[in-house]
């Protein structure tokens, strides 16, 4: 197991701020969070993009942002269509609710088809964006998981993301980001939903997650500096 430093506890972490009340004072002050502590991006809403774009051109940090969020049910024209829309206005990764009735259902040939028009929109781009699928594991059931990761894997997305962190049946499991690792082999995992402390983020990434997506950042590495793991 690789020692965890606060470097690679770092560049694992999309800074995240997807609250709907959010105002750009508070998104100036995320991108600044994020060089500051050096996280591998932020997480926002489409509504920012442009100005979060514009506050870390010439950084190391990417701007993330999620579609279809947080129910996943818009039709696949319109995801395509947020995707684009969000890629022009400057955006280098993309979070997509996957459709949960789609995983609930087993309905493959709709989550295949959808997932692949998002793909090819973002694997369009030079350099291509950075693609992740939301799958709201904690909600789901076992074989459930097992469908989506499948599929998801299929469709050729670079993440699998475990949760919204929105959905009242919980947010990331190190127990789930293992499952999502092991099926999913050919995809690398984020885990997001209610890590807030130095102990679960280690907990994450050494139960095999690439990424962390919380709003505890700052926090977290604080946490970390003072020995709290």
């Amino acid at each position: 197991m690789t020692e965890i430093t606060e470097k690679i506890l770092a560049s694992s972490i999309d800074h995240t701020l997807l609250n709907p009340k959010a105002q750009q004072s508070q998104i100036e002050q995320l991108c600044a969070e994020a060089v500051e502590y050096q996280f591998c991006g932020v997480c926002i809403n489409p509504r920012w993009v442009v100005f979060a774009a514009d506050k870390l051109h010439n950084t190391d940090v990417n701007v993330a942002t999620v579609i279809s969020f947080p129910l996943g049910a818009d039709s696949t024209k319109t995801k395509i269509a947020q995707a684009k829309e969000a890629i022009f206005a400057g955006a280098d990764e993309i979070d997509v609710v996957a459709d949960i009735s789609a995983i609930v259902t087993g309905d493959s040939r709709y989550l295949l088809t959808q997932l692949q028009g998002i793909l090819k929109v973002c694997k369009a781009m030079k350099p291509n964006v950075i693609t992740k699928v939301i799958i709201e594991s904690a909600a789901l059931e076992w074989e459930q998981k097992l469908f989506a990761c499948k599929v998801a894997e299929q469709a050729g997305f670079d993440f699998i993301k475990t949760s919204t962190g929105m959905h009242p049946a919980g947010g990331a499991t190190a127990e789930d980001v293992k499952l999502i690792k092991e099926t999913a082999p050919g995809c690398k995992v984020k885990a997001s939903g209610g890590i807030k402390t130095a102990r679960d983020a280690i907990a994450m990434l050494n139960a095999g997650a690439e990424r962390i997506g919380t709003s505890s950042s700052v926090e977290i590495i604080t946490q970390f500096r003072a020995g709290q793991v």
